[in-house]
């Protein structure tokens, strides 16, 4: 049974155009294709990742944290109380009014310590300011470092001026060592993303980041596979140009440095509409689904590497609007404009001390 699911997965219909079998893609002439078992290296590697983020965010963000004065608040902690603890955990952190007065009754406590209970364990359960800031840097690096390389293995090939030429004898183009490399790398961190995003800070688009890793992870695999290697080049090249300027920005969120974080995010989201709105679906999109047909007819493979890339392209407009939302509030807002990913949730509690909401609840310091 297993074999015939096999078969089946790898029946050349599905993945190449007619007249086209898996024989045509066998290194011969000193022309090396992809081949499906090269990136059985990327799940180890995506655990390297793992491993040289936490080395990474311990000994250089970390300390850049300091530098940059990224200071903790003192929060108070919850006092033990296991009847308030387990409907925090199995009910709800938000109790509606019936369910304080119900919870002050089993407790013992009074509403107001009920009250000022529930809202110093969801302060615990918090992310810390300094979490949040090695986790931007990281991604921070990796995304510069990432858009610089892949602007190197691209700008001197001809179908990065010409699109065509991104079609020009496909399938049979053969693999450049640069594009070997920058593929592994690529798909290994978005392997390492997928496996940390549990840990990692929760973010109000929580949902969406997990399609965008699971189509991204299935795009560049599915690229791979069928040897659409040039366009899979440009389509990650084009997606690192500007998520590393909204990681600086984010880093600089969090230090304090207020007009430096807006000016960026400016820059951020005017860099994310051109390249996501504007060259993805009129330039790349228009490539990847009007010039194949001018050299075979449409096969499944075709039709389901263009359906991921709506995917993300629907991703993208969900994105774009909430930074155009944000933006709109411009630079001189008292509080940081971050809906993208999201740093957003704490935008609508009011203005913001060092990346944290000011909390206003009329309570006294001793809450």
């Amino acid at each position: 049974m297993f074999q015939t699911l096999y078969s089946y997965f790898w029946w050349e219909r599905l993945w190449l155009p007619a007249n086209l079998t898996w024989a045509d893609l066998e290194d011969r002439d000193g022309r090396v294709y992809a081949k499906a078992s090269d990136l059985y290296i990327t799940l180890p590697l995506a655990f390297l990742f793992l491993v040289i983020r936490h080395l990474f965010e311990t000994y250089v963000a970390t300390p850049l944290a300091g530098l940059l004065n990224v200071k903790e608040k003192i929060r108070l902690k919850a006092t033990p109380n296991a009847v308030l603890e387990k409907f925090y955990a199995a009910t709800t952190k938000h109790p509606k009014q019936a369910d304080v007065e119900m919870l002050s009754k089993k407790s013992g406590c009074t509403v107001r310590q009920v009250e000022r209970w529930f809202r110093r364990r969801r302060n615990q359960d918090r992310p810390s300011l300094l979490k949040k800031f090695r986790e931007a840097s990281w991604r921070f690096t990796f995304y510069l470092l990432a858009f610089i390389a892949g602007m190197a293995v691209i700008v001197d090939k001809p179908w990065f001026y010409d699109l065509r030429e991104v079609w020009k004898g496909y399938p049979i183009q053969s693999m450049l060592p640069s594009q070997y490399w920058y593929y592994i790398i690529e798909l290994s961190f978005y392997w390492s993303l997928l496996f940390s995003i549990a840990s990692d800070v929760k973010r109000k688009d929580f949902k969406e980041q997990i399609i965008h890793h699971v189509a991204t992870i299935i795009l560049i695999s599915f690229s791979w596979f069928a040897n659409y290697i040039r366009a899979g080049t440009l389509i990650m090249a084009l997606h690192d140009s500007a998520d590393y300027l909204l990681e600086s920005a984010k880093m600089f969120n969090y230090a304090g440095w207020r007009n430096t974080c807006n000016n960026i995010f400016i820059v951020f989201a005017a860099v994310f509409i051109i390249t996501r709105l504007v060259i993805l679906p009129f330039w790349i999109m228009h490539c990847t689904v009007v010039y194949p047909l001018e050299l075979y007819p449409a096969f499944f493979g075709y039709y389901f590497f263009n359906f991921m890339m709506v995917v993300l392209q629907s991703l993208h407009v969900f994105w774009a609007y909430l930074i155009i939302r944000m933006a709109q509030k411009g630079p001189s807002q008292p509080r940081p404009p971050f809906p993208f990913p999201p740093q957003a949730a704490s935008a609508k509690n009011g203005p913001l001390s060092n990346g944290h909401p000011i909390l206003n609840n009329n309570h006294r310091k001793t809450d």
